[in-house]
């Protein structure tokens, strides 16, 4: 019990760790003044959507984890790890580094690992992978508002913009 309460002390570390790059680049004048659609959440929405997303991945993690170790258990886990780089990435490049090209390239294969990493979790236990379909809807409905948010300012995705 008490390694297991150890294991999802752990995991949410590992994803408050990945938060701090949200915290730390967050949207800015820069953001703001950007052409966005119609349909681009509030940005108090955000903080709120992460926090609860996070914690369901921490949980669907420690799940994944104390699960009785498989293959799709190790290669699961290590693309969940990889998912969070891309995740923590996201906002320093988009915000951070302004590049908003980049920043798609990336939620694009953060949203394939994840999708890989969904399938993998599912092999160890349905609750798990369960716990990252919203995470899934997320990151979908992140690329595509970067992708709209690239068309429709092209000027500032330029390299001597930022």
């Amino acid at each position: 019990m008490l390694e297991s309460i150890g294991v999802l002390m752990g995991s949410i570390v590992l994803v408050a760790l990945t938060a701090v790059t949200g915290g730390i680049f967050r949207p800015d004048g820069w953001y703001r003044a950007l052409a966005k659609p119609s349909w681009t959440p509030p940005d108090k929405v955000f903080p709120i959507a992460w926090a609860v997303l996070y914690l369901m991945m921490a949980v669907a993690a420690w799940w994944v984890f104390m699960a009785e170790d498989s293959t799709a258990r190790t290669t699961g886990l290590t693309l969940y790890v990889l998912q969070l780089v891309f995740n923590a990435a996201w906002s320093w490049l988009f915000f951070g580094r302004r590049r908003i090209v980049a920043g798609l390239v990336d939620i694009l294969l953060l949203w394939m690992v994840l999708s890989l990493t969904i399938v993998l979790f599912a092999q160890v236990s349905a609750i798990a992978a369960a716990l990252l379909i919203p995470y899934w809807f997320w990151v979908a409905f992140a690329a595509m508002l970067n992708a709209r948010i690239w068309k429709l300012n092209p000027v500032e995705s330029s390299p001597r913009n930022g």
